[in-house]
């Protein structure tokens, strides 16, 4: 007996037979460890879509119509409303209203605009309307505020304003004498039969004025377009004074 037991295998202990087993596939018992951690890394990032999705769902643009009104032009209007590709993208989306120029466009003409801050855009008119500064900058804004009738009377008075800051030459009378003459008051009034129309370049608006002269003389801070009444007036006197000294000088076709 004690001779067999010489020879006997000795029993293992349980623990240490699992620490065998570990030592020779100890990759099989961590690689589970490292799986786990594989796992829990890879699943962080499933959130991320989500955010990504809010994201783009904030930055996709907005559509909204704009109803042109004076001395706007579609520079202006895509500046404000930040619109991406700038007034060439407006006006491309907008060709079949607004025709195959893009500097004429009329108050009233309504505009498809794309943009991303339609609701910052009233915000920050309502923020500077609230302000109240002071000395100079206050008597700035009450001018900008002056309002002007929708009529002959107010686009003269409104052009003459315009025309004081600019340092162009003109009185109500002169203007309106001219005005009467040339288009009876129609801001729409063209001429489709002189010299000039032959040309391809007809006489247009209050003081028919053509399309060369009109943009030659425009004047900055009012639109494009010729039929607008105060950009005509203006334009035109600015015309008159490089010419004849002053609109007031002009008693007949200039």
């Amino acid at each position: 007996m004690a001779g067999r037991g010489k020879h006997r295998r000795p029993r293992t202990n349980p623990l240490s037979r699992g620490v065998a087993i570990a030592g020779t596939g100890g990759a099989a018992l961590t690689l589970p460890l490292l799986g786990t951690t594989i796992a829990s890394a890879a699943e962080a990032p499933q959130s991320a879509p989500a955010v990504a999705q809010s994201v783009d769902r904030a930055a996709q643009p907005k559509s909204l119509t704009y109803t042109v009104t004076k001395g706007d032009t579609l520079y202006r209007i895509a500046d404000k409303y930040d619109v991406a590709g700038g007034w060439k993208k407006l006006y491309k989306d907008n060709r079949s209203a607004i025709g195959d120029s893009p500097k004429l466009i009329h108050p009233g003409l309504k505009l498809k605009v794309s943009t991303t801050k339609a609701a910052a855009a009233p915000k920050k008119a309502a923020k500077s309307s609230a302000a109240k500064p002071a000395g100079g900058v206050a008597k700035a804004t009450q001018a900008s505020a002056k309002t002007y009738a929708d009529n002959l009377d107010g686009w003269i008075r409104e052009a003459l304003d315009i025309m004081a800051q600019k340092g162009i030459p003109g009185s109500y009378d002169g203007i309106y004498r001219n005005v009467m003459r040339e288009s009876s008051g129609n801001p729409q009034a063209i001429n489709n039969w002189d010299s000039n129309a032959v040309k391809g370049t007809p006489s247009k608006g209050l003081l028919q004025t053509i399309d060369p002269t009109f943009q030659a003389y425009h004047v900055d801070g009012t639109s494009w377009d010729p039929y607008d009444p105060v950009a005509n007036i203006t334009a035109a006197c600015n015309y008159a004074a490089d010419r004849y000294g002053s609109i007031d000088n002009v008693n007949g076709p200039y």
